[in-house]
Order: structure tokens, then C-alpha cells, then sequence
């Protein structure tokens, strides 16, 4: 009777919610146990470092446990919630909960059973494998030590006398079965860290990794390419006898740096989108070499536009602002030189010209800086355009843009005009190859008609990657999108 008791209790796991994301912040729980749940009953909110998301329950029944607090960032794959399915477990699951150590694998063995079942949920849905590079950590162990073996041979004929004794014995039994199976591995290591070992002409599959599930650091290479200093540390070794007693001292040095005043200093943890920005931005400034140009422009004309299709009847209901009349603007100027509509393949060595944009449109919310795009822009009416900004717009400030919104980019507008700011010079959104900001549109002194009159003018800014764009292209998509905005009849006799 308890083993029926405890088979039918299931352990819903924390889903892949975007494509490929390790993790996810718990924001709130709408459940608790005790809690009855029906199959698609909203459980919880989570946040991936791409968006808020809702997660449905897969199966009827009543909440036994929540197995992590709010505000607690669990793995992909871990289980947050136990779910007692009335009626009992299929037959095939009544064997597995018993065993203590069984927990882990029996959410495993039951994941198979629901494959017909596809939940529908808006940002994710049921992969059919996870990209985690987790499973691969206990493949690590037998590379490490076969590389650790290649760099103390590499290393060392003497000196290193007290590691050498230690090492040998481990990489014998591992030799006969392990080198094919490091030969087909490849070392986990980032791009700027790639780049870092091919400069300095470091074998990657010879470099010892200590960052977190294996990844090769930049400290991992620079270790790697001045190997004789191990042997010539290696006497030190002796007198590092008294380091214990010097280590309560230097164990107390952090406590400090920890005290800070709290009463004046705040500490927010980076985590969520706020993270997952960081990284892509430190990645695409130190990947995607950068150029920014810039040209100022009289816009009175494209805003006597704005005015004059606010009173269109055809944009009634609609949003209808300069960035509108910018997006299309950018549009055009891209249908006039498409290869400026492109990415960087750094695996394949090429160049990939994309005949569709995807009109990435930078927005700032509660959780940090987000860049949905309005997929297919290039296909749409000015009024069509107008509708999926104002839905861009207004789903990123609720917080709920998808990650599907999100991805698949291919050029990008951030405004930063709406600050009050005159221009910039923008990083570029990963995977894309050009972004152009839209500074503040203000009255100025400007020579019109060979006299000085006040007249709307703004700053655009262009970056992009000087690896697949030069200067010519650069500053021709940016003088077509100043020249569009100076005379919007453009809009028509280039469309």
C-alpha cells in the first residue's frame, strides 16, 4: 500500500523554457502543497535569462512538496515540485520511487511516458533532448587526467619530483582506452579564450580545465604556456610547511572585503536577463570588432509626417511615432544594400546574408535590457509595422516577451533619444551585424534655405562588424536611412 502511496507521487522537473538555457530564477509560486492542480494549471513563474515565463502543471492530482523557495535559481532537468497523481502511477512506475538514491533517475524514466503529450506554453515547449552541457562532466574526468598526463610528460624530465609519483598510476590504467575518446572531445572553451591559445600557439586539447562543467579559462591557458616555472616552483614546496600556520590569517582577509556598509551600499545579484546581457555584450564587444559612424540630420519633415498620419484614419488605434517612420526608414535602406543584413559564421568561416529581417527593437524593462524583434519586418505595410511595434513595445514592459520573440534577430534599433541622450556608440546584439541608434530629436540652429532656422534635428549612430562590413557599406546604409528621414517621400520612390 505505501509502495502504491509513493509511486503515484510525480516529480515535475524544471523545463528547458528557451533553446539551450541552463537555468532558471523561481519568481512565485502560485501553488502550495495541500493545493489541487489540474493538467495545464498554471504552478509558477520562472525567469530564464531571457524572459518571465509560466510554467503548467503536465498532470491532475494534489501538491505534495515545493522543493525550492522563491527567488532560488535551479538547473534545468531538477525537479521543483512533487504532484500526488490520484489513482496511482502507470504500471511501469510502481517499481522505481522505493530506493532513496532512485529519486533522481525515476523523473528520468517517466519523461519518456508523456512524449505524446505536447504541452503548448508560450516560450517553450517538450525537447526532445536537453543541450546541457552537464552530462558531459563525467566524460571530463578521464580527459582531464589523460591531459594531465600529456602536460607532465610536456612538462617535466625533474624538479617536479613530489607531483610525479602521483600522477603516473592513474593515467596507466586510463592510457589503453582513453586517448581515442579525447581525440574525438572537443576542449570546451570560449571564443576570446580560443583566440587567446592560438596566439600564443597552445594545444587546447593539452590545457587542464578548472572553470565550472570543464570550460578552459583564460588563467588555464597562460598556466599552460610557461611550463618550466612548475619545476622551478617545485622546490618552494619544502618550506611550505609553515603555510598553515599563515593560513588562518590569510582565510581571514576576505571578511572584510564582505563587511561593507549596508547602510550605505546596496548589493543586487546579477542574475536572469541582467546576466544573460552582460555576457552577450562582453562576448560581442570582444568578438565582433567595432566600428561606429555617425551623421546628424534634419528630421522636421519626417516629423510633420508623424503628425499627419496620426489624423490617418488607416493608423487609427495604432502607435504612431518618429521610431515608426526610423524602423521603416532603416528598412528601405537595408532593401537598397542588403549585404549589411548578414551574420558571422565563425565555425563554417563565412559570411551568411539573410533575405528577411528580423527588426530587433532594443527595449529597457524592470528586468534589464531586452531585444525582441518583429519577425519578417521587411514584408510589412507602414500601418502593419506600426501595430507590431505597439505590441513589441507594450509586451516588453509587462515583462512578457517570450524568448521565441527574442531570437533569430538580424538587425537592431535602440533609441536612446527617449533619455534625452544626443547619440552613442552601441554594442552590437550577438549574432547580428550592424545596430543603429536614434539619438534625441531637439529644435536647433540649422542653415535651411541659406538661412539659419530652428529646425528638428537628430544624431543616428551605425555600429558594425568590420568583419563582414567595410566603411563603404557602413556609411551607405547610414546615409540612406539620413537621407530618408531629411526627405520622407523617399519612403516611395525607393520602396
Amino acid at each position: 500500500m505505501t509502495t502504491m502511496t509513493e509511486a503515484s507521487v510525480r516529480e515535475f522537473k524544471m523545463p528547458d523554457v528557451g533553446e539551450g538555457l541552463t537555468e532558471a530564477e523561481i519568481l512565485k509560486w502560485y501553488v502550495q502543497p495541500g493545493d489541487t492542480v489540474t493538467d495545464g494549471q498554471i504552478v509558477c513563474e520562472v525567469e530564464t535569462a531571457k524572459a518571465a515565463v509560466e510554467l503548467p502543471i503536465p498532470y491532475d492530482g494534489v501538491v505534495r512538496a515545493l522543493h525550492f523557495p522563491e527567488g532560488t535559481t535551479v538547473d534545468v532537468g531538477t525537479s521543483i515540485i512533487a504532484v500526488e497523481v490520484a489513482g496511482g502511477a502507470p504500471a511501469g512506475e510502481a517499481p522505481q520511487p522505493r530506493p532513496a538514491p532512485a529519486v533522481a533517475e525515476a523523473p528520468a524514466a517517466e519523461e519518456p511516458q508523456p512524449e505524446g503529450r505536447q504541452p503548448v506554453l508560450v516560450g517553450y515547449g517538450v525537447a526532445a533532448s536537453s543541450t546541457k552541457r552537464r552530462p558531459r562532466k563525467g566524460a571530463e574526468v578521464p580527459a582531464r587526467q589523460v591531459s594531465t598526463a600529456i602536460q607532465t610528460e610536456l612538462n617535466g624530465h625533474g624538479g617536479a619530483a613530489p607531483a610525479a609519483p602521483a600522477q603516473p598510476p592513474a593515467p596507466a590504467q586510463a592510457a589503453p582506452a582513453q586517448p581515442a575518446a579525447v581525440a574525438q572531445q572537443r576542449p570546451l572553451a570560449k571564443p576570446p579564450v580560443r583566440k587567446l591559445a592560438k596566439d600564443l600557439g597552445v594545444d587546447l586539447a593539452t590545457v587542464v580545465p578548472t572553470g565550472p562543467d570543464g570550460i578552459i579559462t583564460r588563467e588555464d591557458v597562460h598556466a599552460a604556456v610557461a611550463p618550466p616555472q612548475a619545476p622551478a616552483q617545485a622546490p618552494a614546496a619544502a618550506p611550505a610547511a609553515p603555510a598553515p600556520a599563515q593560513a588562518p590569517a590569510a582565510a581571514q582577509a576576505p571578511a572584510p572585503v564582505a563587511a561593507y556598509d549596508a547602510a550605505r551600499e546596496t548589493r543586487i545579484p546579477v542574475k536572469g536577463v541582467r546576466k544573460a546581457t552582460a555576457a552577450a555584450m562582453v562576448g560581442s564587444a570582444f568578438t565582433a570588432p567595432h566600428v561606429t559612424e555617425f551623421v546628424t540630420v534634419d528630421v522636421t519633415r519626417t516629423m510633420r509626417l508623424v503628425e499627419e498620419l496620426k489624423q490617418d484614419k488607416e493608423f487609427s488605434g495604432l502607435r504612431v511615432n518618429p521610431l515608426l517612420l526610423i524602423a521603416k526608414a532603416l528598412l528601405v535602406a537595408v532593401k537598397r544594400n542588403p549585404d549589411i543584413n548578414a551574420s558571422w559564421d565563425e565555425a563554417a568561416q563565412e559570411i551568411v546574408v539573410k533575405h528577411y529581417v528580423n527588426l530587433g527593437i532594443a527595449a529597457a524593462t524592470p528586468r534589464g535590457l531586452i531585444v525582441p524583434n518583429i519577425k519578417d519586418a521587411h514584408d510589412k505595410t507602414l500601418p502593419q509595422l506600426a501595430e507590431s511595434l505597439g505590441e513589441l513595445v507594450g509586451t516588453a514592459r509587462e515583462g512578457r516577451t517570450s524568448p521565441a520573440a527574442m531570437q533569430g534577430g538580424t538587425i537592431t534599433i535602440t533609441n536612446v533619444g527617449v533619455f534625452g541622450v544626443d547619440t552613442g556608440t552601441p554594442i552590437l546584439n550577438p549574432g547580428e551585424s550592424a545596430i543603429l541608434a536614434v539619438g534625441a530629436i531637439k529644435l536647433q540652429p540649422w542653415v535651411h534655405k541659406g538661412k539659419v532656422k530652428p529646425r528638428q534635428v537628430t544624431t543616428l549612430a551605425l555600429s558594425f562588424d568590420h568583419r563582414l562590413v567595410d566603411g563603404e557599406l557602413g556609411s551607405k546604409v547610414l546615409a540612406d536611412v539620413a537621407a530618408i528621414l531629411e526627405q520622407p517621400k523617399r519612403l516611395i520612390t525607393w520602396a
